[in-house]
Parts: structure tokens; sequence; C-alpha cells
């Protein structure tokens, strides 16, 4: 469910139950990856995700530039150095109430990053037309501005007709 006021947070809905800090558990992400790893799971939800981004969408995951949306007009890969990375999830964790250690925090990312990384099926690789974003000592902020004046750079560049198009192509998303 998108945010609709400026700052406010997207909540996820399952059955009108706000499920967002439920989803973002260490096991349901670490449950996510193992499940992932299965040929007929990913198939199964390629065709839900194309339609859920057929009108255009900002989306974020692993293999959603590489498999997903493949024609997507701007495709980000984000990355940080993996202890930033795990200090990160490890305060995220802390706001739902949840006290791990850093060093447990790192093992189950660079865990889960080595098996979605060789998984057969939509492995985890920045897509070869994707822009790297390196978020280590950055915030939020400077990430968001990062992506959004290079997307304000490719259609400067563009122009006005090729801008029109990339938001119009059927069945593509500009994730």
């Amino acid at each position: 469910m998108p945010a609709h006021a400026p700052g406010a947070a997207q909540r996820v809905l399952l059955a009108g139950r706000d499920v967002t800090a439920a989803i973002r558990t260490p096991e349901i992400s670490d449950g996510a990856s193992q499940v992932s790893a299965h040929p007929a799971v990913r198939e199964g939800l390629l065709g839900i995700q194309r339609q859920l981004g057929a009108r255009g969408c900002v989306a974020e995951g692993r293999d959603l530039g590489t498999v997903v949306f493949p024609d997507a007009a701007f495709k980000f890969f984000l990355t940080a150095d993996d202890r930033v990375r795990a200090a990160r999830r490890q305060h995220e964790q802390r706001e739902q109430g949840r006290e791990l250690p850093l060093e447990q925090v790192l093992r189950d990312l660079q865990s889960r990053d080595e098996r979605d990384q060789s998984r057969e099926a939509a492995p985890l690789v920045q897509a070869a037309d994707a822009v790297l974003v390196d978020s280590t000592g950055k915030d939020l902020d400077a990430v968001v501005h990062a992506i959004v004046a290079e997307i304000g750079r490719r259609q400067a560049e563009a122009g006005p007709k090729a801008r029109l198009a990339t938001r119009s192509r059927p069945g593509q998303s500009p994730a």
C-alpha cells in the first residue's frame, strides 16, 4: 500500500492486516531466500510480479532488473559494505523490538547473499544496464537524490519524446 503523505512509510497489507513489520524479520527474509531458490516458485511469481508492474511502478528485489522487468527504463543496483548493511538491518530490527548481535546479522546477511547469488533460478546479479549505487557512507536522502538525479539526467539526454515512450511501453515497468 503506497504512502499517501510525504515522509509516510509504505505499508504491506494482507487480508486487511498490516504485516509490514512481520515480513521484515530475519526469519522471513531467510525463508524468502530459501523458497525463491526453487524454479517453480520463481516461475509462479513472475506473472504476478509483471502484472503488478504493468502500469508502472518502483520495485525492489533481487531479480527484478534481470528477470522480472528486464526491459525496465531505469534500473539501479544498490550495494553497500556488508558491515554497513548489517548495521542498518540490526538498527531496523532494534526499532521492531528485536535485539540481535551485529555478528549474527552479518553472518545471516552474507549467507543469504551467497545463497541468492549461487541459485540456479534467477540469481542475484547486477543487470548489465543497471546503474550501480553504492550507499556505503550515504543516508537514505543521498541515495534517493542520486537515483532521481540519474533519472533526470537520462530523461534530459533523451528529450521529451523519449520521456513519454518510457512511460507508455505496454507490459514494462520503469522499475
